[in-house]
């Protein structure tokens, strides 16, 4: 009897991993899935969760992480876009962005990231983007309730290139690799 239950305990176990598995493979094919209405793919970010840490920025409604690929890493190790010149194409910058709250707990008066709202996307690909400098821009937003992004319908006319051209001289990106 001993043995029948240890087995039946075994698979019970087998089959909540392989449920749980299920679960979240379906969570992330669900995000890898969406293309915004510029035709940019969730997909082409795989892995921006671990992608290294470029800059930090704050507005009033927002705290956003900023992170790159190791293409665009490597580019900005190099000098780009300080040397004169451009990142190469592959390059990917992700804003994580949240909403801002005060934190309860540090001794001191310091905002913390509150509900995650969305994920700024962008990506050099000269050939794709010919008209954006290569640069092509798109917002994924999040929404906290279902934990589900969608992508964002006036993503071609948000802060884009056009806001974009403002850094022009540093081939269109806002935020320098920051010292560490």
């Amino acid at each position: 009897m001993k043995r029948k239950s240890k087995l039946t305990i075994a698979i019970a176990t087998a089959a909540l991993a392989a449920l749980f598995a299920t679960v979240v493979y379906a969570q992330n094919k669900d995000k890898y899935s969406l293309t915004s209405p510029s035709g940019i793919a969730f997909s082409d970010f795989r892995g921006y969760e671990d992608w290294s840490v470029v800059s930090s920025a704050k507005t009033d409604e927002r705290l956003k992480v900023i992170v790159a690929n190791p293409t665009m890493i490597k580019a900005y190790k190099a000098g780009i876009p300080g040397n004169g010149q451009s990142f190469p194409d592959g390059s990917m910058i992700v804003k994580l962005q949240w909403k801002p709250k005060k934190s309860t707990e540090a001794p001191f008066v310091v905002d913390v990231p509150d509900v995650f709202v969305e994920a700024f996307v962008i990506e050099k690909d000269s050939k794709r983007f010919p008209k954006s400098a290569g640069w092509g821009y798109a917002v994924f937003n999040h929404d906290a309730a279902s934990d589900k992004f969608t992508p964002d319908p006036k993503s071609l006319s948000d802060c884009g290139h056009a806001c974009h051209t403002a850094v022009k001289a540093k081939d269109y990106i806002f935020h320098p690799y920051q010292k560490r």
